[in-house]
């Protein structure tokens, strides 16, 4: 007998496969600049024919990594970009029917694997003022729910959790049993870490990529953190030869280079800077405190200003419902010359 699964045919995805080469990217929050071209070149040097023909090894990375998080190897899975963690985090520590919470707007494949596999998606929603108190969580939580989803910082959003209310949430869970899930995508723009949480107790995990601060979104590569039992199941999931090999040799000399991330890390921070004080003494508002991305409040309409954007070669995105703001801007925030590029179109588009 011939069957469709009616979860994956009433699944609403959004493709987008327009072409993006010729643009200044601000609408994905990838970094607009990228690695070097002389570090790419170092890089491809290692590449072999030898290299290139073998399936990927993952030991020698894994080690690496472990040592640059202070933990060991059987803490973390590595898989095709962090959304393949959240994927396969969903479907281990959830059941069909299950309850999973998270807040929103957030990262649109929460919900998405959510409905893949059928569980039940519990939203928490901002104030109008776009802030998340622990309250607002808790009060979403109970014996039926399975996992609780935490962004840190949130996307598209930009909030961040303190040590005390991550203790208080963590607390809660306990209590209820509840699994939880926090994705630090945008962790190195936002010093905080509860990788440790992950590391020493069960039924926490934490997913991180190399697609943004380390500009590697074009080569797929992610991982999960959490204890050996909870990363043993994950890793049961994943499919052979999961990591790219080019992923794998690019992340560990990024990780090996001297001083490396904490240039990326200061090019971002001056140049996110360099745009928030612009905005502010031209009268702009905005909102996001931490993440590579911010909200901005333009003056004329968001949709059309971002078609106007495209025709003048930069990419970003609109967002609707986004609290006070209504219908707002929300740009990648990058190295200042990319900044600056952006404020100038904005202050020439963007005029009542």
């Amino acid at each position: 007998m011939y069957y469709v699964n009616q979860n994956v045919k009433n699944l609403k995805r959004v493709f987008d496969q327009n072409s993006r080469k010729e643009y200044l990217r601000l609408d994905l929050n990838e970094n607009p600049g990228g690695i070097s071209q002389e570090f790419i070149d170092k890089v491809l040097a290692d590449v072999s024919p030898q290299f290139l023909a073998e399936y990927p090894e993952t030991l020698e990375f894994s080690e690496k990594l472990a040592d640059y998080l202070n933990t060991d190897k059987e803490h973390i899975c590595l898989v095709n970009g962090s959304a393949e963690g959240i994927r396969y985090v969903i479907e281990a520590f959830t059941e069909p029917g299950g309850t999973i919470v998270g807040v929103t707007p957030t990262y649109a494949m929460f919900e998405v694997y959510s409905e893949m596999y059928g569980r039940n998606y519990i939203p928490v929603t901002y104030t109008s003022e776009m802030k998340m108190s622990t309250e607002r969580i808790i009060s979403k939580l109970d014996k039926d729910v399975q996992l609780l989803i935490l962004v840190n910082p949130n996307n598209p959003v930009g909030n961040t959790y303190t040590e005390e209310e991550f203790q208080e949430i963590f607390a809660k869970a306990r209590e209820l049993e509840i699994t939880i899930l926090v994705d630090e995508a945008y962790h190195y723009f936002y010093p905080n870490t509860f990788i440790q949480y992950a590391i020493n107790n069960r039924h926490v995990l934490v997913t991180r990529t190399f697609s943004k601060l380390f500009s590697m979104a074009g080569a797929r590569l992610g991982y999960v953190v959490g204890c050996p039992e909870e990363i043993e199941l994950v890793q049961k999931l994943c499919t052979p030869h999961n990591v790219n090999a080019f992923a794998e040799l690019f992340a560990q000399k990024i990780i090996e280079t001297p001083g490396m991330i904490d240039e990326l890390i200061e090019k971002h921070n001056s140049g996110r800077e360099y745009l928030k004080k612009n905005l502010s003494d031209l009268g702009y508002e905005y909102e996001g405190d931490a993440g590579n991305f911010i909200f901005i409040k333009p003056k004329t309409d968001a949709d059309v200003l971002v078609e106007n954007m495209k025709q003048d070669g930069i990419l970003i995105k609109s967002y609707d419902g986004i609290g006070k703001f209504g219908k707002c801007l929300r740009v990648t925030t990058g190295e200042k010359k990319y900044m600056k590029m952006f404020l100038k179109t904005l202050l020439k588009l963007d005029v009542i």
